[in-house]
């Protein structure tokens, strides 16, 4: 009897991440067995994460659960787990708006939604924080299509495109948009925004941490006295935002903003949040696109922004810009992004005995 178990599993990039998809009936039902699981489906822990799948960065070391919901007009339940490199954790504290993208196409090849010949809707809850999403993936003679001439910064080349529309994710993780009441916050003597709008962000001026805001990922990266001063007010930032101790929580993630460079509507900068982003969130990038619209964020004043009642907000980042859609109404605020995806693996990983 071999001492490895195969776990069904799906390895797909979802937009600028790349992560295991896993129906919840593939997966132990007991979360810290679930979870010793995953750590060793990925590696983890190790800064090469060698013994396992994942790529030994944060955005590739995560994990998509689906299952069917059982709630009315919803399709899928999905939650997102982040699997740590080099510690042995497993965080559901965020969302991750880039494995979103490919939870609706891995529903439809796995059979838990009907595609339609054309496009196909699908409804997604997401468990971490209590809000859902409309995911329209193409589905040409009802199969689903990764194929199109959609591009998306930090992915190359073009993809069919997945236009994914979020409702009502104000406060999904700390009860409020501005968790504290207010616009901004003074921590260690720099003036933040703590905002959530999907994701939990700190939201600071790049030149009141020392920085410019174009530095390159690893240059950032490299700079231990930034790190530790941003650790420092994230530790502050996570009791202020109803998020408890964070010391070991991949939350809040760090925005360092400056004015844009290629035409945004601003430049960031993000740890997420002990590494630089290569990019930036998409929930994030919609969380940041809220603070450049309040008029005392230290966004604001860096903002190129036409407010009206549908803002085409382009959040730039160190490997391109993410577009954000913010449509307002009397009653109602939504905002929607395009992402893409890619099935790379279908078939089975390989853990140690632990079912």
């Amino acid at each position: 009897m071999s001492d490895l178990t195969a776990v069904r599993c799906m390895w797909m990039r979802g937009g600028t991440s790349k992560g295991a998809y896993f129906l919840a009936s593939d997966l132990p039902s007991d979360p810290q067995l679930r979870d010793n699981v995953l750590l060793g489906v990925m590696g983890s822990p190790d800064p090469r994460q060698i013994d396992g799948m994942g790529g030994a960065d944060p955005l590739t070391s995560k994990v998509a659960i689906i299952t069917p919901s059982q709630r009315e007009g919803v399709d899928v339940d999905y939650l997102f787990l982040q699997v740590f490199v080099d510690k042995p954790v497993v965080s559901d504290g965020q969302n991750c708006g880039n494995i979103l993208a490919g939870v609706a196409p891995f529903a439809i090849e796995r059979g838990l939604v009907e595609a339609r010949d054309g496009e196909t809707s699908v409804t997604v809850y997401m468990e971490n924080t209590g809000q859902i999403a409309e995911c329209l993936v193409p589905t040409p003679n009802k199969i689903v299509s990764y194929q199109g001439n959609a591009a998306i910064d930090g992915v190359p080349g073009t993809a069919a495109p997945i236009a994914v529309t979020f409702r009502d994710t104000a406060g999904s993780s700390c009860g409020a948009l501005l968790p504290t009441g207010r616009q901004f916050d003074n921590i260690d003597g720099v003036a933040t925004t703590l905002i959530d709008n999907g994701m939990p962000v700190v939201v600071i001026r790049a030149e009141d941490v020392g920085i410019e805001g174009n530095e390159s990922r690893d240059e950032l990266d490299n700079n231990e006295a930034l790190k530790a001063r941003l650790e420092s007010i994230r530790l502050q930032a996570g009791p202020m935002m109803n998020l408890g101790d964070v010391t070991d929580k991949s939350v809040p993630k760090m925005s360092l903003v400056s004015p844009a460079q290629h035409g945004g509507a601003i430049s960031t900068r993000t740890f997420i949040p002990h590494r630089c982003h290569a990019s930036i969130g998409v929930l994030g990038a919609v969380s940041v696109a809220s603070a450049c619209l309040l008029p005392k964020s230290p966004a604001f004043e860096l903002a190129s922004v036409e407010v009206g009642d549908t803002m085409t907000l382009d959040i730039e980042h160190p490997t391109g810009a993410l577009t954000v859609i913010v449509n307002r109404s009397d009653d109602d605020e939504s905002a929607a992004i395009l992402r893409t995806a890619k099935k790379l693996f279908d078939g089975n990983v390989f853990v140690a005995n632990q079912f």
